[in-house]
């Protein structure tokens, strides 16, 4: 069963330079690894030497466009694809979902939500597969969705459960109260964060005493962060 810590790669395909640096400099700085080319040729070199862990992919692209370059990864990848393009037909949206994409964006987008979007593809991707996340010498089955310590299941409540499982995915990272409140809490929660902080509160403690410090840090007006003792 695979370990990963995380997001690893995001490849995004775009022949727009300045579209293409800004999106993927934008990403980055929101904690997400991500790579640009402008051409499939330049895709497919990178494909050959690491697999990313997501694609976005714009349609008009030159010598081969976009349907070509998803036709071709769904061949032999289930690999996230995400189509970022100016046509935003429903024809066209239509179009790419057959084909096989996983969403559709037209542009211009807002970089949050594109990196929202990667966020929730990237998650149903670890938890649709036998993915174990790892921090130091705790891990989380996210097929069985379980945390266990040195081979000793934790006891967590279904909350406790998704955010650690949200932390997990994007350790070294800062998650603000509002991201989980978008990802992991029904839309009840109330908004200012009450609810968050008692589970997290409650979370903390348990891992402490699982593994004698706590992995959780709270980085004041950021948000919380999974990191491995260093």
């Amino acid at each position: 069963m695979p370990a990963a810590k995380g997001f690893n790669m995001i490849y995004y395909v775009e022949d727009d330079d300045n579209i293409r640096d800004l999106t993927v400099y934008a990403l980055r700085k929101q904690g997400i690894e991500a790579e640009g080319f402008s051409c499939d040729g330049e895709f497919k070199t990178a494909v050959a030497r690491r697999v990313p862990d997501a694609v976005l992919l714009d349609i008009m692209l030159p010598v081969m466009d976009g349907w070509s370059v998803l036709r071709t990864i769904r061949q032999d990848s289930k690999t996230p694809v995400i189509m970022l393009t100016a046509k935003g037909e429903t024809n066209d949206k239509v179009q790419g979902l057959k084909q096989g994409a996983d969403d559709y964006l037209t542009k211009p987008f807002h970089l949050d939500e594109l990196a929202a979007r990667i966020r929730s593809l990237t998650l149903r991707r670890f938890t649709q597969s036998d993915v174990v996340l790892t921090c130091d010498e705790l891990s989380f089955d996210t097929k069985a969705r379980t945390a266990s310590v040195r081979g000793e299941t934790l006891s967590l409540t279904r909350k406790e459960t998704g955010i650690l499982e949200y932390l997990l995915l994007h350790q070294g990272r800062p998650v603000s109260q509002e991201e989980l409140l978008e990802h992991v809490w029904d839309s009840g929660a109330d908004g200012f964060g009450n609810s968050i902080r008692v589970h997290i509160s409650a979370l903390r403690k348990k891992l402490r005493a699982a593994l004698g410090y706590d992995p959780i840090r709270n980085r004041i007006g950021e948000g919380y962060v999974m990191e491995a003792q260093t």
